[in-house]
């Protein structure tokens, strides 16, 4: 965000919007901690791999290589992260993937699984007082399984009237949403901390958006936040708890 662009972000914030607004939530990184748990597994496997001739940062970019292509392939989520894992040390190692290396590296993949999901700072609370005022909707991207699962696991789920687990977050996907729910475009805002998943393309389909910005946004969700069009909105927040504020 440059400080040219601030101030158009923040100008139409000055009033709580009316009630019967629809809010499309992301899910990971926005209500519940998720990508942290990767860069820890990352972090694990490359200092495992410990190669001789590449550094760190070579392996974590050929990592993100690995793991667009298997996306492109098998989509989202655990299954197709240990796809990659394994696709990377099979391609940066001479040495050929044993039984006891192989279960080594789904360990780190199972690391990932047995974390807790806790709701965000303030994000239990603020839902359960948006949800009286708005239709919230859940959409997300990823495995449908894992992320009903997390869903039912943060103790959010009673707050959302639907929830969707897309293929992909695109500019297609929102308005297919917006028609399939019958959204008005401008009652419609769409919320997470991904620029390329969450802001950028509901934008492109007419929605307006709420950026809350991550720490840790995975590396292949980052994207420049585009400026709104003419009659859009586009708030960036510091924390989940300010929606109330505007909503």
């Amino acid at each position: 965000m440059t400080a040219d662009s601030a101030p158009e972000r923040q100008q139409h914030i000055q009033t709580r919007q009316p009630r019967g607004q629809t809010l499309l939530f992301d899910a990971d990184d926005t209500l519940w901690e998720n990508n942290i748990y990767f860069e820890r597994a990352i972090a694990a496997f490359i200092s495992y791999l410990d190669h001789r001739t590449h550094t760190p940062e070579e392996v974590r970019a050929h990592l993100n290589r690995v793991e667009h292509a298997t996306i492109a392939a098998h989509g989202y989520g655990l299954k197709s992260f240990r796809r990659s894992l394994v696709a990377c040390f099979e391609q940066l190692t001479d040495a050929p993937i044993t039984a006891e290396k192989h279960a080594r590296i789904l360990r780190f993949v199972e690391s990932i699984a047995e974390h807790e999901i806790e709701p965000l700072a303030g994000v239990a609370a603020t839902l359960a007082e948006l949800a009286t005022r708005h239709r919230c909707l859940l959409v997300t991207k990823g495995d449908p399984e894992e992320q009903r699962d997390k869903l039912a696991r943060s103790g959010l789920a009673a707050h959302f009237f639907a929830v969707e687990v897309l293929p992909e977050k695109n500019a297609a996907a929102y308005r297919a949403l917006a028609a399939q729910y019958t959204c008005d475009p401008a009652r419609t805002w769409m919320i997470g901390n991904s620029p390329k998943s969450d802001i950028n393309p509901a934008l492109a389909a007419g929605l307006h958006a709420v950026f809350l910005p991550h720490d840790f946004t995975w590396v292949l969700e980052e994207e420049a936040v585009r400026g709104p069009a003419t009659g859009q909105h586009l708030l960036e927040l510091a924390a989940f708890a300010d929606l109330i504020r505007h909503f």
